[in-house]
């Protein structure tokens, strides 16, 4: 372990954010594809290691053996996906439906209230912050290799693979195979009111895992993943795994499972590829229109930024200095807070690109407040500083709790380093 690295994780929760400290408690955090996958060339077969299987992979759960439709599936794919079909069905028989996933799949009962603290609370604790801190310090390298190549800054990068992963510590125990083929083919009915049938995306990402295994060198009976099927430190779909995904270590293959440094590389292409502009703020504070009609219009667009500072004056929003002297659209988002009033930020359009990561305001505003907060621990525990970022730094603390704690987290950072804010 680095000098710099033990510097880091050694100084007391105390020192470096005292409104943090409270969070403690919160703090609880049969047949190789060889035989079956036509030739993948110079590609290395990656070494997986995945998390023990749970119990919703249990081979008590049902085979989906030789379903009509799920062999005509494989009959009728196999050539565009380069299997033999014989081979595709023996693959396919071979997934198991999982209730769990079709349960987890849809959405929380209708007119459950959301509630950003709470949500806020799950993700920026002190212990995922710590594991942020030994990742930065294990990964400094790659993660300024990634700011400089795709300007995404390197707090962001490493707080979404800590908010999606743990750091590594939960990738998924659902084999890849049986989430997919679930929600391809079993996806849950009759759906809750406003749900809608989203089969045919997953029939889409089975056929990308399908390809993805093969072009690998992969077994598609042993990955491991999410309810859903993302795979890795940060958590890829197959079809984004394909599109997204780079060989960052030089290695010869992408390994988004094994390999941080991949990982890394491949969140920031992500983000990049999406929309992601160096040195644009993610969003602003705002106080919305006091008119409910005139603020429901500001809100129809949801996350995605099309109206401009001086609509949302006339609209009646009151913008803050720097929200002002914004150029570009802006998004009106809300943040319900349970039963307290709703917090809002004006959003802009690097907000939205954290949103084609997990298409949740309340999750793209979870990655940016981690990416702040650690940002500043780490300044807080670098008696060198640790440079400057191209990422600007929100004005808009979203609750009047985490205005406190990100006040004092920076406060701390400040008297313990000379290091310019991020």
């Amino acid at each position: 372990m680095t000098a710099a690295r033990r510097s880091l994780l050694a100084i007391p929760l105390t020192v470096l954010t005292p409104a943090l400290a409270g969070l403690a408690a919160l703090a609880a955090l049969s047949m190789p594809l060889s035989a079956l996958a036509a030739d993948v060339g110079h590609k290395k077969p990656l070494k997986l290691k995945f998390a023990p299987k749970p119990k919703a992979s249990s081979p008590a759960t049902p085979v989906f053996g030789e379903r009509a439709d799920l062999m005509q599936f494989a009959d009728r794919e196999a050539a565009a996906l380069g299997y033999e079909p014989a081979a595709l069905r023996s693959i396919l028989a071979q997934a198991r439906l999982q209730p769990s996933v079709q349960r987890l799949i849809l959405p929380g009962a209708p007119g459950q209230a959301k509630d950003w603290g709470a949500y806020r609370q799950r993700f920026i604790e002190p212990r995922r912050l710590q594991a942020g801190l030994g990742f930065w310090a294990d990964n400094e390298a790659a993660l300024a290799r990634a700011e400089a190549t795709y300007g995404v800054p390197a707090q962001m990068i490493a707080s979404i693979i800590g908010i999606e992963t743990f750091y590594g510590r939960i990738m998924g125990g659902y084999r890849v195979l049986d989430a997919l083929t679930t929600l391809a083919f079993d996806y849950p009915n009759p759906l809750p009111v406003g749900a809608r049938n989203r089969s045919d995306y997953f029939r889409e990402e089975l056929r990308q895992f399908l390809i993805l295994a093969r072009e690998n060198g992969l077994d598609p009976l042993s990955m491991k993943g999410s309810y859903a099927g993302a795979m890795g430190w940060g958590q890829f779909m197959p079809g984004s795994w394909r599109r997204y995904a780079i060989d960052f270590d030089g290695d010869g293959h992408i390994d988004l499972i094994n390999s941080q440094v991949d990982a890394i590389g491949s969140v920031a292409h992500f983000l990049k590829e999406h929309g992601w502009q160096p040195g644009l703020p993610t969003h602003y504070e705002v106080q919305p229109p006091v008119d409910t009609a005139a603020k429901a219009q500001l809100l129809i667009s949801d996350v995605l930024p099309q109206l401009d500072v001086n609509q949302f004056l006339a609209a009646g929003a009151d913008l803050s200095i720097a929200g002002l002297s914004h150029v570009g659209p802006l998004a009106l988002i809300e943040l319900q807070m349970g039963g307290a009033a709703p917090v809002y930020v004006a959003g802009t359009k690097n907000f939205y690109t954290v949103t084609r990561y997990n298409q949740s305001s309340y999750y793209a505003m979870a990655v940016i407040e981690f990416a702040q907060t650690l940002a500043s621990w780490r300044r807080a525990g670098s008696s060198q500083g640790s440079g400057t970022s191209s990422m600007a730094p929100s004005d808009a603390p979203t609750t009047a709790a985490s205005a406190a704690a990100l006040s004092a987290n920076l406060s701390a950072a400040s008297s313990a380093s000379a290091a310019s804010p991020r």
